[in-house]
């Protein structure tokens, strides 16, 4: 039986990854590799500093609750091989035929494609389908940690499993600590959002903790608290920390940022399942698309963005609203033409099989 507040909440939180990457292409604050800020002072960037530290961090959450679900009626083996071919495939061998695309824009809007007019031309194709990576740095992320998955199961035999039930409110509160532990820990050097550490300690506490059913009852029960102490932590964070680099890790290391997303995620867990265990046209539709939506919603902003910018002299709003536009009506149209050819569905959406 499906939990239809998983799927509400994978769906409504890639509905805010999508806000994010609008306001983010003209933010003030993360300025490399976007059109940048319409003035010195722009505040509905706050919104990057209240969704950014903990929405990619609860994707992980429930991802490792599914991961759960799925392996109590999937054997290890058809596991990895259907998250192989969802996964690792659209974010490798899909570079180079498609997602090549996106990083010819990223490069374009970063003014990176002028200063690489000598390269050759199959060392740019390289660079262009490196820069296309883009959002589905979250999917290879999601692979790895599925692959170490099945090992993890082989020596622990749902031990650690079985005691993760037990978990207490005053328990999952002070798991913070683990969480402002491993934003410490395998962090790659350059690229920030390759944090393995914190990612994945998110990642295994949904397998082995939150998809037990009993735990996430208990935290149904304060759902009210956890609401309104995640509003206070996400005024906190954005005031102390206004105008410095939110997506840095001068930021995201830090005690409070770690205490924010921790709470800010358990804190959805509890409202949804009190709130958000629904199923109408509307969540259905959504959640059936929203993995097309995640996949190629940027290609959309970084096209419309950088045209916009280029070509007109639209006031903010409207520039706010077309690539906003763009992003979701772009990506819908994309993934239902890609999805229906067959082998560009396999390697660019990660669907096999018959059409979906």
């Amino acid at each position: 039986m499906r939990k239809l507040y998983i799927d509400n909440i994978r769906w409504i939180t890639v509905v805010l990854v999508v806000l994010y990457h609008v306001i983010y292409m003209f933010n003030g604050i993360e300025t490399f590799g976007v059109i940048g800020p319409f003035s010195d002072v722009q505040y509905q960037d706050a919104f990057q500093y209240i969704v950014y530290p903990w929405f990619m961090l609860l994707l992980f959450v429930i991802s490792g609750m599914s991961a759960r679900y799925e392996l109590e009626h999937r054997s290890e083996k058809e596991f990895i091989k259907k998250r192989t071919g969802k996964l690792l495939v659209p974010s490798t061998l899909g570079l180079l035929v498609f997602w090549w695309i996106l990083g010819y824009y990223n490069l374009l809007i970063g003014g990176g494609l002028e200063q690489m007019a000598a390269v050759p031309k199959p060392v740019l194709f390289i660079i262009m389908a490196v820069s296309g990576i883009g959002p589905l740095w979250y999917i290879q992320m999601l692979w790895i940690f599925s692959v170490l998955l099945v090992w993890v199961r082989r020596v622990e035999k749902d031990r650690w499993w079985k005691l993760g039930e037990k978990a207490d409110i005053p328990f999952l509160v002070l798991f913070a600590i683990v969480i402002w532990g491993a934003a410490q820990i395998l962090n790659t050097p350059v690229v920030v959002v390759y944090r393995f550490g914190i990612y994945g300690a998110g990642f295994f506490v949904g397998y082995f903790v939150l998809s037990h059913d009993e735990v996430v009852d208990r935290l149904e029960k304060c759902w009210l608290l956890l609401a309104v102490c995640a509003v206070i932590l996400a005024a906190a964070f954005t005031v102390l920390y206004w105008g410095r680099p939110y997506a840095e890790h001068s930021v995201l290391d830090t005690p409070l940022c770690s205490l924010f997303a921790w709470i800010a995620v358990i804190a959805v867990l509890a409202f949804m399942k009190k709130w958000g265990n629904i199923s109408n046209t509307l969540t259905r539709w959504m959640a059936a698309k929203s993995w097309g939506l995640y996949l190629f919603h940027y290609l959309f902003i970084a096209m419309t963005a950088y045209y916009l910018n280029m070509y007109t002299k639209l006031p903010a709003v409207l520039l706010y609203l077309f690539v906003a536009a763009a992003g979701f009506a772009g990506a819908y149209l994309a993934y239902e033409i890609i999805r229906r050819i067959p082998v560009l569905r396999w390697i660019v959406c990660g669907i096999g099989g018959k059409k979906k």
